[in-house]
């Protein structure tokens, strides 16, 4: 929050014009933790900007925000000016706000109580000056609780869901429940993203489906939604998230950057903003 202002209460708040100059809003969730939300988000964000759009990332993932590791933003310093948060500026002139730009340290866990995340995701979302934006992608948490409604109320212009799962049934069954929750906040689902599907060897190149595959394409078929790509396992994904340059920037060739862009076009396609 900026400095000095008071958290405000529910019956007090107003969402502000911050959101007016920015035309498609891309929210990405998961039914659970651990599928690689955060991933997709910043590959999906950098590749919009490297496609000559301009970009926003909002990572609202309060328990774990880990956009500034990904996109080596850790040690950025958060401005504020006319009582708004400055967002930080990352390559291909992504621009970036994170929660983790709010905390006093690194380390630092988020021990709030509900009440009190609920009234930072309203004065979060509130606070930040993001200007005039083609699109915003933003990083939920995961699952389909108080704080995802809360974001998605929030956030009314939203175009649709990036929905992220892995090809295990576990995995699956938790992104089923992301796709009605789509329906029941009424925003559309853009499509369904296949993270870790099969792992491609960085010697000789040959794939194993070690997690399983195909399980992302079938939900999406049996639901009636996009299905927007797979993404392999490579450990240049991994590596490339660690040194802060997302995959689709580090390295441009490689099977997960090439599916990354192409899941970008898709999207762009499906919101109806490709050049």
């Amino acid at each position: 929050m900026a400095k000095g202002r008071p958290m405000i209460s529910e019956s007090d708040f107003k969402l502000s014009g911050t959101l007016e100059k920015i035309k498609h809003v891309i929210i990405v969730m998961s039914g659970k933790g651990g599928v690689g939300k955060s991933t997709v988000s910043s590959n999906l964000a950098m590749a919009l900007a490297m496609k000559g759009h301009r970009t926003g990332l909002m990572d609202i993932d309060i328990h774990g925000p880990n956009i500034p590791k990904m996109l080596g933003l850790e040690d950025a310093v958060m401005t504020v000016e006319d009582d708004k948060l400055q967002p930080v500026t990352a390559a291909h002139g992504l621009k970036v706000m994170s929660m983790a730009f709010l905390l006093p340290e690194k380390d630092a866990p988020v021990a709030w109580r509900g009440p009190v995340k609920m009234g930072a995701i309203r004065q979060f979302i509130e606070d930040v000056a993001w200007g005039e934006l083609d699109h915003l992608v933003v990083d939920m948490p995961p699952g389909t609780g108080d704080e995802a409604i809360s974001i998605i109320q929030l956030i009314p212009k939203a175009d649709g869901m990036v929905v992220v799962t892995t090809p295990q049934d576990v995995a699956l069954l938790d992104s089923r429940k992301s796709i009605v929750f789509g329906a029941q906040v009424k925003v559309p689902i853009i499509g369904i993203v296949e993270n870790m599907s099969g792992f491609i060897c960085p010697h000789c190149g040959e794939r194993s489906d070690i997690f399983k595959t195909g399980g992302g394409e079938r939900t999406a078929s049996e639901m009636n939604i996009q299905f927007l790509g797979r993404i392999p396992i490579e450990p240049a994904v991994a590596a490339s998230g660690d040194s802060g340059v997302p995959v689709v920037a580090a390295m441009p060739d490689s099977a997960s950057a090439k599916a990354f862009m192409d899941i970008a076009d898709k999207v762009l396609r499906t919101v109806g903003a490709a050049k």
